[in-house]
């Protein structure tokens, strides 16, 4: 895998991306370790996840469990609850996403798709809602491989958008692939808004307020402004900082604490709900699983278009 050219114009990093996503693989191996749980421990299942990771990854787990462990806890001192705060968000996600089916949902948009199974593993989408994964292509051709691999061909519901957020027309490949405006649609932006940049943003925002059926609606997550200028005053948005950068990644964009409602109001969105680490940690860590703590730099954030 080639490392990605990183070029710096006006103060701002732009990455020229080769080869599919690191970060989109790390992510998938916290689905896989959850799933993996017992079923009162677990908050989501995602039997899909394990075929998105390198197996090399995994045989190195299952050889050496001390080692593996250790790694483990060295990104819970570097990153505390992050990685509990990536499973509520899969779960909160998911959670939207099958009442906005109960709803009469009748597209689903996927942005920066990565390794995400929702199109495979949610009831209600196959046959009922057309599903538009959205993503680099480099990421994008590993995971059509993948899934024709656990299916045998790829699913009639779903349809594969290759897109370079800082290149490419957004809008434009959408609706070339067959995005109907005039269908209720479902926004998902999990782990994206905080890697591309600010005019990408702008330009994806604009095209979903101005080219969505009344009662679509946007679901993202996303990081302080602090943690992505590097004025957080927290070791872990240093550290996250930091870590995105390493892996040929950057974070490129936040949102001002506070400053949610009117970020999206200014773009065309209402309703807006901004959803806390501890808010969502309430939702799905009781019981069992009372203990686990999360990171209260990440929120989520959802809002409709009226």
């Amino acid at each position: 895998m080639q490392e990605p050219e990183i070029s710096t114009t006006s103060n701002e990093t732009h990455t020229k991306r080769k080869g599919p996503s690191k970060m989109a693989e790390g992510i998938t191996l916290h689905r896989v370790d959850e799933s993996n749980k017992s079923e009162e421990e677990r908050i989501f299942y995602d039997p899909y996840a394990v075929h998105f990771v390198n197996p090399a990854i995994l045989e190195y787990a299952a050889k050496y469990p001390e080692q593996a462990k250790a790694a483990v806890e060295q990104m819970e001192r570097l990153f505390p609850g992050l990685g509990n705060s990536i499973r509520d968000r899969v779960r909160y996600f998911d959670d939207f996403v099958r009442a906005a089916v109960d709803e009469g949902l009748r597209q689903l948009v996927v942005l920066g798709a990565g390794y995400d199974t929702r199109a495979y593993r949610i009831e209600g989408l196959k046959g009922k809602v057309r599903v538009f994964e959205v993503d680099h292509p480099d990421t994008q051709s590993v995971k059509i491989e993948k899934v024709e691999e656990i299916f045998g061909s790829l699913p009639d519901h779903v349809i594969y958008v290759p897109v370079d957020f800082e290149t490419d027309n957004f809008g434009e490949k959408l609706a070339a692939q067959g995005y109907d405006r005039s269908l209720k649609t479902l926004f998902l932006l999990e782990g994206l808004i905080m890697y591309i940049s600010p005019e990408a943003i702008d330009e994806t925002l604009s095209f979903i307020a101005k080219n969505s059926e009344k009662g679509s609606a946007i679901l993202f997550d996303y990081y302080p402004e602090s943690v992505v200028d590097g004025t957080c005053e927290l070791e872990a948005g240093k550290n996250i900082r930091n870590y995105t950068k390493q892996q040929g990644e950057p974070l490129q964009f936040g949102i001002r604490e506070g400053m949610v409602e009117a970020f999206l109001g200014e773009r065309g969105f209402s309703g807006v709900q901004n959803v806390t680490a501890e808010e969502y940690r309430k939702m799905y860590f009781h019981g069992i699983n009372k203990d686990r703590e999360v990171c209260d730099l990440l929120f989520f954030a959802h809002a409709v278009i009226e």
